[in-house]
């Protein structure tokens, strides 16, 4: 059992067994499948007579356990006794309980560490530090049979370490900061390209690079056409997404409140806006410092934010644009004026998803109505969690009051999330509250979240081309996660110290309904959730220690994990708990009785004529999510039905065979595909990598030719400058590190225009290359369609030394 068998409290239910019946039992077969020795597993519960399979096989020993809550199992070969309930701990490193609390969390929500464990082929990648790599390792140590009392996680506290410095040396640190910064680096290692195409035309963004997924979709949003009122988020409020960063999207449901007469003006108005706004980005621009104007700041996702160093007026012209364009009030004016003015990237954007994206990720539709012109903005937000603030008296008091509900429900908002809640019960908890602190539960934070925020309007005599008029705005979640992250924002932080909310938050265990918080046009079918895990935090802002409560998912009771110590609990002591984050699993009893079903289909053993290959990955969702969706094959699969090359080697590793019954069974229920009889390595496939490799061998051969003549020369008369960040991705392109060619060649951002003449910006990331050298990737790639032939080049004439 991994440590000494008499500390197993189980023990005790074991019946009387003899070592002649054991050996009896081991030439036997498995009850559900059948299949003979050697490595069959008998049930040691009082009374019971089981027999089954193990990990070689289909593991009926496992199904046995979790279905009949019997922990305790003997392998008839080797005679070593397991408890399924038998867990490890975390060793304590260096004030790593944050690390710790958190790890074991994720490693008890089944759809993730099922994935690691049985679709080890996927967890593939040639970035730094291969994060995936060592969370796969230490997954695969929590959870195997032969598993120890505690593990130490060095490997994977190097990588995080490695990509983020906020956890280097040894002080306490936030345990959803390190969520969300190994959350972000394991969807950045496994994302894959969806197959279907991107919309190039739907995106607009500041300073997006080429490495944007799924996760950072947006659209330009519709101005409301008298006042230019902002449907901007507050982003302290309801900032839910990892790294905190909002996202736009277009709607149907805002282009349907506009008439098509009143949309054309609306464009008309739009149009002049945005000569307007070119007039005072010209105007401001003669003012300002360009060379110390922004401060690039990398996030945990790695988007490219702007912070503003612009004082005074500038300062205040910027933050009204930016409410006016719809982005962050923290982007400058400049940054603002060319990220929508400027014409879109000619590289093609992907959409990208992660075993990370299908579990966590959700989507939140906010809508803003302004007062004057009634005018509806809707937007769209992906997020992997969600943070919530934890109401305080006055708040509650408001959230409570019949008639802020009313006004919450005719705005659509989540008033109805207290219509089941009895006032008697509501006055006697309220009266509580003023002797024992505030009565909050997960649902008040909740409905506090998804409360309607007005918009208060402003003027000003310089800026009174953008007067702001009164709003409101409310959200509602449109698509649900799979698993669903809460955060509750017990810390602020401020300048000079920060401060911890103590305030209990009663949360249930099971039956957490959000069906309140759901848009009226979601197609979400499931909305229960049933609690996984919850990290709690104990002590001050400035020092205290993180554990995890988790629900073990074979026996269904709750652990208590502190570093290396793992301890049975009740229920009540878990929601005693002072929660920090919670994570939640949608629950049905379709998907359980569904895979009964399939298991029942299984066992009949019928002769098939044909057998048919599904996706590893999709089955494990079929085994671990409440809604696994449509069947998806395209992860061993290229766009022209067969095997792709590069993945025929490991194949085997990335399908299971279904006997006919199965495959009908599941293709009626859940649709999908395409349906694969036969595997075969794509011979177009093969034609198009070797065209591919051909083609950068070339370009790069002849590069380094022109290259090392170029160095050769002595005084080169004009040397033309090549913006770093294309060559790059160039670079990347021709070394096979992407396989994706980069965009036209693209010196917008090496150059400064002085008086109708493009220079070199000081300081600019350029390289130098010779005439030759130019013209060649000139040649295939071309330049940016928007400038003229003499912008897209810069010469420098050089002085001979």
């Amino acid at each position: 059992m991994g440590s000494s068998s008499s500390d197993c409290p189980h023990l005790d239910s074991v019946g009387e067994i003899t070592k002649e019946e054991l050996i009896q039992k081991s030439h036997g077969k498995c009850q559900d499948c059948e299949v003979g020795g050697p490595n069959l597993w008998a049930c040691l519960e009082n009374g019971c007579s089981y027999v089954g399979c193990g990990e070689s096989h289909t593991d009926h020993s496992t199904v046995h356990s979790q279905d009949t809550k019997h922990n305790l199992t003997v392998n008839l070969t080797t005679l070593r006794v397991w408890c399924y309930a038998w867990l490890t701990g975390l060793k304590n490193i260096g004030n790593t309980c944050y690390m710790n609390a958190a790890l074991q969390a994720l490693s008890n929500c089944p759809p993730l560490t099922q994935y690691f464990l049985e679709c080890g082929a996927l967890v593939r990648t040639d970035k730094k530090p291969a994060l995936c790599k060592s969370y796969q390792k230490l997954v695969a140590d929590l959870w195997h049979k032969n598993r120890p009392s505690y593990v130490v996680p060095t490997t994977l506290f190097q990588g995080i370490k490695a990509i983020n410095p906020m956890f280097r040396g040894y002080s306490q640190q936030d345990s959803q900061e390190f969520l969300r910064c190994l959350m972000d680096q394991l969807h950045e290692e496994l994302k894959e390209p969806l197959p279907e195409p991107f919309d190039r035309s739907s995106t607009i963004s500041v300073d997006s690079g080429p490495e944007e997924d799924s996760r950072s979709q947006s659209d330009e949003f519709q101005s409301c056409e008298s006042c230019g009122s902002s449907d901007r988020a507050d982003n302290e409020l309801h900032g839910g997404g990892v790294g905190g960063e909002r996202f736009y999207t277009h709607m149907n449901e805002a282009e349907m409140l506009i008439p098509e007469q009143e949309e054309i003006q609306a464009n008309r108005e739009w149009q002049k806006e945005k000569n307007m706004i070119n007039d005072l980005y010209r105007d401001a621009d003669k003012d300002v410092d360009t060379t110390n104007e922004t401060t690039p700041i990398i996030s945990s996702q790695g988007a490219l934010k702007v912070q503003s160093r612009i004082s005074g007026e500038h300062n205040m012209l910027s933050y009204r644009i930016s409410l006016l364009l719809n982005l962050p009030s923290h982007v400058s004016l400049r940054s603002a004026a060319m990220a929508t003015f400027s014409p879109p990237k000619n590289k093609r954007q992907k959409k990208y998803r992660s075993v990370i994206s299908d579990v966590f990720d959700g989507t939140i539709v906010s809508s803003v109505q302004c007062l004057t012109c009634d005018r509806v903005s809707v937007t769209l937000e992906n997020f992997q969690d969600i943070s919530l603030p934890i109401p305080g008296k006055e708040d509650l008091a408001k959230l409570h009051s019949s008639s802020h509900q009313t006004a919450l429900v005719k705005a659509g908002s989540c008033g109805e999330a207290y219509a089941a809640q009895g006032w008697i019960a509501f006055v006697m908890e309220y009266i509580k509250s003023w002797f024992w602190g505030p009565v909050v539960t997960l649902q008040d934070c909740l409905a506090a979240f998804f409360a309607r925020d007005e918009l208060k309007g402003a003027t000003d005599s310089i800026f009174f081309l953008f007067r702001l008029r009164n709003g409101v705005k409310f959200c509602k979640m449109q698509s649900l996660p799979e698993i669903l992250c809460i955060h509750l924002k017990r810390f602020r932080h401020e300048l000079m110290f920060s401060t911890k909310i103590g305030t209990h938050v009663s949360f249930p265990l099971e039956g957490l309904d959000v069906q309140p918080f759901l848009a009226k046009d979601s197609s979400a079918q499931t909305t229960n959730y049933d609690l996984l895990s919850v990290i709690c935090h104990h002590g001050t802002a400035s020092s205290g220690h993180y554990i995890a409560y988790c629900r073990n998912d074979a026996n269904n009771l709750w652990y208590e994990f502190d570093d290396q110590s793992v301890t049975e609990v009740t229920e009540s002591c878990v929601q005693n708990a002072e929660a920090y984050v919670l994570f939640y699993k949608k629950s049905t009893e379709d998907a359980v009785k569904e895979r009964r079903r399939v298991a029942g289909l299984f066992n009949m053993m019928e002769p098939s004529l044909l057998q048919f290959y599904v996706s590893r990955q999709w089955l494990n969702k079929f085994k671990t999510f409440a809604e696994p969706g449509p069947i998806s094959n395209d992860d061993f699969l290229c766009s022209h039905g067969g095997v792709p090359p590069n993945k025929a080697s490991y194949i085997d590793d990335l399908v299971v065979m279904l006997p006919q019954n199965v495959w009908d069974h599941i293709y009626s229920r859940y649709g999908g595909g395409p349906a694969v009889n036969h595997l075969y390595v794509c011979h177009t496939c093969q034609i198009e990598i070797e065209k591919l490799e051909k083609r950068r061998k070339t370009e790069l051969d002849m590069f380094v030719r022109l290259n090392k003549a170029f160095q050769e020369e002595e005084s080169p008369v004009v040397i033309y400058c090549i913006s770093m960040h294309w060559f790059r991705e160039w670079e990347g392109f021709v070394k096979a590190k992407d396989n994706d060619p980069p965009g036209p060649i693209d010196n917008s951002k090496i150059t400064v225009n002085k008086n109708g003449h493009l220079t070199l910006k000081q300081g600019a990331d350029s390289g130098q290359i010779s005439e030759e050298t130019w013209n060649f990737l000139h040649s295939i790639y071309g330049g940016d369609s928007e400038t003229s032939q003499s912008e897209e080049k810069i010469e420098m004439e050089t002085r001979s030394l």
